[in-house]
């Protein structure tokens, strides 16, 4: 099992694949990594708004922006009990996926959970979508995939699809910081996996 995070095609059919379609001139990327065990995508979804990292950029949110989030929000957006998180809104989901959007607009972020048979078909398939639940097993492992797309300013001069240079002088951090989103995430989720063997879900009464 690669624990490495890597940038990834993605996935045809996916939420943020028609987010690229829809906007021309977006920019669009994905990263993915994998983990043993069978992990929903609420799991995944939880730990990444509550990952350590990401709890960092929930402070600044809620210091500069007065958009507070708590890790029982994380659960709530998780477990479709609410469509807003902090600076961010739901713009579509499906049981595996979840495209949530800035309060701009122009900023997405798309989450997205894909089972794997075993560490051997894991190694051998990365880079696949293959479908929308983990099942419980020893052999189970599920690719965790993050997404970002950029969509350009509406009614640029010329109808330019220009992305501004904030985002081109950002674009490497941005880079660097999805990676280490991921990974923090997967690192919380490994720390679960650790305690529940198999497999991890969340319920409206887990803790």
């Amino acid at each position: 099992m690669n624990p490495d995070v890597v940038p990834a095609a993605v996935p045809r059919d996916s939420l943020l694949a028609a987010t690229a379609a829809a906007h021309s001139g977006a920019y669009v990327d994905c990263y993915s990594t994998q983990i043993m065990g069978g992990v929903s995508h609420a799991a995944f979804v939880e730990a990444f708004y509550c990952s350590w990292l990401f709890k960092i950029e929930r402070r600044l949110l809620g210091l500069f922006a007065s958009r507070p989030a708590t890790d029982a929000d994380a659960r709530r957006l998780a477990l479709n009990e609410s469509d807003h998180f902090s600076a961010w809104r739901v713009e579509a989901r499906r049981a595996d996926e979840l495209l949530m959007a800035d309060f701009t607009g122009r900023t997405k972020s798309w989450l997205m959970v894909a089972p794997l048979e075993s560490a051997a078909s894991a190694a051998s398939s990365a880079g696949t979508a293959v479908g929308s639940a983990a099942k419980p097993g020893r052999e189970t492992a599920t690719r965790l995939t993050f997404g970002s797309a950029v969509v350009p300013r509406r009614g640029a001069p010329g109808g330019s699809t220009d992305l501004g240079a904030a985002f081109h002088l950002l674009l490497g951090f941005h880079k660097l910081y999805s990676r280490l989103l991921l990974a923090a995430a997967r690192g919380r989720l490994s720390r679960r996996l650790s305690r529940h063997i198999d497999s991890i879900d969340i319920d409206r009464h887990s803790s």
